[in-house]
């Protein structure tokens, strides 16, 4: 019997499993068509307080467990995962081996008490966070409330960006601009400007521009071909467009009905996301857009009955955007939604937006993952918490080859390439 598409590659996955309370990790790995699934041991809960709790950085090459302590900032390396260790939202730098992770800081304030006090929430900065040399190189306080990153460069078309982090701060209504280069020690891992994103005409009794305000920036994004920085206010319904050689907001153009936005790779489409709750009171409409920072312009809109758009991913060779989904809206909304879809589109198609497939992968997804052979992606990994699965899906044809059992039952999952 021939092999299928799945069984005919190895690949060796990390998969978290949790409730946002306690969880689990394990190793989802085939050799020469053997799967196997390896439970790390999972050590008794901490017992600390929420900001105390030990960070998951990830595991290294032998398959140990790799954790930040918030407090000392050590690192330390270990058999098992404690079962409320903390899984931050990571986002990674292109150009490094750098990944910044995510503390949106305490529900109440959005404060970062521990490492900030009083005066906002902040981001961690770990180098080589997939091997046993993993190491700390910074925590740094920004704004408050939940944060998303975006960093900028050089490029043949804009030589003269720097290399920058940009953090934003949905509480607060600001980006911080942080030094992102380690030759230049003046500004490395250091805030070196706060861009305050506040429209005193969209604010009410405001004289001046403050902090916080009803910014609520969430989307933010860089293109090397425009070398500008581009940031979705979603309270403003507008973007902002920053010259990160400046830190000065040149101008912005209205966005409304997006949630969140992102660049489509070789930087000259940025593509918002949405959705209409409002239009039909039985189905949500989502809502993509395609905008042109050549032209400065839309240029394609796609709208989806049914469908709420969760997390993006793209492939690695830039040819296909992957949407996961889930559940909103009313209860009549909900009774119709495809919570448990993952739309394929077509970039290539660009400035259209083609959708290509629509996969039911029978439950929400956690996230997305691509295994690669070849030069080309030859699986996308989906992770599914409550069904506790990962399903196997082609990378060329886009159909389901296989699900694999893992643990499950819980709320939230996710799964990367080791």
């Amino acid at each position: 019997m021939s092999q299928t598409p799945s069984s005919a590659h190895g690949f060796t996955l990390g998969y978290y499993a949790g409730n946002r309370k306690t969880g689990s990790v394990s190793v989802v790995g085939r050799d020469g068509g053997a799967t196997r699934i390896d439970a790390l041991p999972v050590e008794p809960e901490t017992g600390l307080a929420a900001e105390l709790k030990p960070i998951f950085v990830g595991l290294t090459e032998d398959r140990r467990v790799i954790l930040l302590d918030p407090k000392s900032k050590e690192i330390r390396l270990g058999a098992g995962f404690p079962a409320d260790a903390f899984p931050a939202h990571i986002y990674s730098d292109p150009n490094s081996d750098r990944d910044w992770f995510m503390n949106d800081g305490d529900k109440e304030t959005g404060n970062d008490r521990l490492n900030c006090g009083e005066g906002g929430s902040s981001v961690t900065v770990v180098e080589k966070t997939s091997s046993a040399r993993a190491r700390f190189l910074k925590t740094i306080c920004v704004g408050r409330g939940h944060h998303q990153a975006a960093f900028t460069w050089p490029s043949a078309q804009a030589p003269g960006v720097p290399q920058r982090a940009y953090i934003s701060s949905l509480k607060d209504g600001t980006l911080s601009a942080i030094g992102n280069d380690p030759a230049d020690p003046a500004t490395y891992l250091k805030v070196i400007a706060t861009l305050n994103l506040c429209e005193i005409d969209k604010e009410k009794d405001m004289a001046e521009p403050a902090v916080p305000n009803n910014a609520f920036p969430h989307g933010l994004a860089y293109s090397p071909l425009s070398g500008k920085l581009y940031n979705l206010n979603n309270g403003y319904g507008n973007v902002a467009v920053i010259d990160p050689a400046t830190n000065r907001i040149e101008g912005r153009f209205p966005f409304k009905g997006h949630s969140n936005l992102f660049m489509a790779p070789g930087g000259r489409y940025i593509i918002g996301r949405g959705a209409d709750r409002k239009s039909d009171p039985e189905h949500v409409i989502a809502k993509l857009t395609a905008f042109d920072v050549v032209e400065n312009r839309i240029v394609g809109t796609l709208e989806l009955p049914d469908i709420y758009i969760s997390k993006y991913y793209f492939n690695p060779e830039g040819t296909r955007l992957y949407l996961t989904t889930s559940s909103s809206g009313s209860p009549e909304q909900q009774a119709n939604i495809k919570a448990d879809a993952l739309l394929v589109l077509d970039l290539t198609a660009l400035p259209a937006l083609k959708l290509a497939r629509e996969l039911r992968l029978g439950s929400p997804s956690g996230s997305l993952a691509f295994v690669q052979a070849g030069g080309a992606t030859a699986l996308v990994c989906s992770s599914h918490a409550e069904d506790g699965a990962v399903v196997m899906i082609d990378g060329a044809r886009d159909e389901i080859v296989e699900t694999l059992a893992v643990p499950g039952g819980v709320s939230h999952s996710r799964v990367w390439v080791l």
